[in-house]
């Protein structure tokens, strides 16, 4: 299911036009990111949990040149799946 397809399916389903569902969905997401972004965590019940993990920095190889580079430490988003998402 792509975007648009989800926005049809919101519409559809909350009884929006297609215009509303759109920006409900953007909304939606603008706020999982900002909120994500600042280093919350988003917990949605069921559905599963949005978070921020920490990679250490580590040894990789390129591989076209079997040469050691440096990976550097960044932040990742996690997303743990809820008891409603797991089969």
């Amino acid at each position: 299911m792509n975007k648009t397809e989800l926005i049809a399916k919101i519409a559809e389903g909350a009884g929006l036009s297609k215009v509303d569902a759109k920006k409900a969905l953007e909304a939606t997401l603008d706020a999982i990111t900002g909120a994500v972004k600042a280093g919350d965590k988003v917990a949605l019940i069921g559905f599963g949990t949005f978070s921020v993990s920490e990679r250490a920095a580590r040894k990789g190889i390129n591989v076209l040149t079997k040469k050691t580079i440096n990976i550097p430490a960044k932040k990742v988003v996690k997303f743990k799946a809820g008891a409603d998402l797991k089969f």
